[in-house]
């Protein structure tokens, strides 16, 4: 996928494929540290960053540089997995997250996957994880299943998927 120039509301953004895995880390790193209402647990903040530079890593450049990623992961032949995706705060709510997930779901298209899949903690746990539901939902993914003690019981992970073809 070749980096293209879009507005999501208004804002000038490159949204393109990251290739090197030091840069994936650094971006990363950057937007998730920015982030400690949704990635504030160290442990689990730095394993995404380890992971990220094996995984196929979109990300949008802004005026001032990254503003926000998506990094996709197989889990079988046929899904991805957003496995992580962070846009800096200041950017919800204006299509940058938007714009990230239509490059993700088009590049699942190009290398033949047929599912995406994403998972977050479950609806009417925590406000901010609600929004995070309420976007995937937005985006056309459909509840799957619940995990109610897969990563701990204040924390039940909630599986979304979608077809992406």
């Amino acid at each position: 996928m070749v980096c293209a120039l879009k507005r999501a509301r208004g804002i000038k953004m490159n949204i393109g494929q990251v290739f090197e895995p030091e840069k994936k880390k650094n971006i990363v790193r950057k937007i998730l540290e920015e982030l400690p209402d949704w990635f504030g647990i160290e442990e689990a903040r730095e394993q995404y960053i380890r992971e990220s530079g094996q995984q196929i890593c979109i990300g949008a450049a802004g005026k001032q540089g990254y503003i926000g990623f998506v990094c996709l992961k197989e889990t079988g032949k046929d899904t991805l997995e957003l496995a992580v995706m962070g846009v800096l705060e200041a950017y919800h709510r204006q299509g940058t997250g938007r714009k990230l997930f239509m490059a993700a779901k088009e590049i699942a298209r190009e290398k033949g996957y047929s599912f995406l899949q994403v998972k977050t903690v479950q609806m009417g746990k925590y406000e901010n994880y609600d929004d995070t539901n309420r976007f995937y939902i937005s985006m056309g993914f459909q509840e799957f299943e619940v995990f109610p003690d897969l990563w701990d019981k204040a924390n039940p992970c909630q599986i979304y998927i979608m077809s992406v073809g």
